[in-house]
């Protein structure tokens, strides 16, 4: 059993644009600092970022409204707690406590992405889905249901009929779709809008890539301050998380879809 969620999905705005703001700070440094909620929804995007660079309200304003359409932002900018910089200080070391679990990804995980992604490319608006062995559930705004009925003739389409969807209707919240983003390898932690260095980011993504590579789920754990996870520095695990999110296209990109 299995559900995503599309990347116009209210959640997955948020997530977006906490991505966007996360490479908006990576332009202005190497190494930022920074971690970004987002609550998003009825002609309103509030935005809080601790972050160790400072991104002007024009850039934030535009990143919302190339995601989001022309909505009010209100935006709150603080530093990074300090005791939380201290522990970058001397290094890349481990910025959070967490329990991680990768696993490899199933066909039928494949297969609902897959479906997730073909419908998208044709309706590019808010929609979820899921699948169940042969159950197969497609709620999907703004669409011709008929069109939708002669693809997947055995489908559950709109069950409770069309509708519109969106943040007009909506309120949407950063890491609220991790189950959709991570599948059989959600934790606790946040995979969205936050820099490189917090566990939450880099040790979910090698987590995940591991579990991939070796056909095994992978369970890690680290504490905030450590400088090696899984045998390996932790330098490095933020190197291998750094070379995927530049291989998707950025953070804003891969809140998208996130890791499945």
């Amino acid at each position: 059993m299995f559900e995503k969620v599309n990347p116009c999905h209210p959640d997955k705005v948020a997530d977006r644009i906490a991505g966007a703001l996360v490479d908006l700070a990576y332009k202005k440094a190497e190494n930022p600092r920074i971690a970004v909620e987002v609550l998003i929804g009825h002609g309103v995007c509030y935005i809080i970022a601790e972050a160790s660079v400072s991104i002007p309200i024009e850039e934030i304003t535009a990143a919302v409204h190339r995601i989001a359409g022309n909505l009010a932002v209100d935006y709150v900018e603080v530093p990074q707690d300090g005791h939380l910089a201290d522990n970058q200080a001397d290094g890349v070391r481990c910025g959070d406590n967490g329990i991680f679990k990768g696993m490899p990804v199933t066909e039928e995980q494949k297969k609902l992405s897959q479906i997730a992604r073909d419908i998208f490319a044709v309706y590019p608006y808010d929609g979820k889905y899921i699948l169940d062995g042969d159950r197969l559930i497609l709620c999907q705004s703004n669409a011709e249901t008929q069109h939708l009925r002669e693809i997947y003739p055995d489908a559950e389409i709109n069950p409770l009929g069309d509708w519109t969807g969106g943040t007009d209707v909506d309120t949407g919240a950063t890491n609220r779709k991790l189950g959709s983003d991570m599948a059989d390898s959600v934790t606790g932690g946040g995979l969205h809008g936050k820099d490189l260095s917090k566990a939450d980011v880099s040790v979910n993504i090698y987590a995940f890539l591991k579990a991939q590579e070796i056909g095994e789920p992978v369970m890690l754990c680290c504490a905030i301050g450590d400088d090696t996870v899984d045998g390996r520095p932790y330098g490095k695990i933020v190197e291998i998380a750094r070379n995927y999110i530049h291989s998707v296209g950025g953070f804003e990109k891969f809140a998208e879809w996130g890791l499945v």
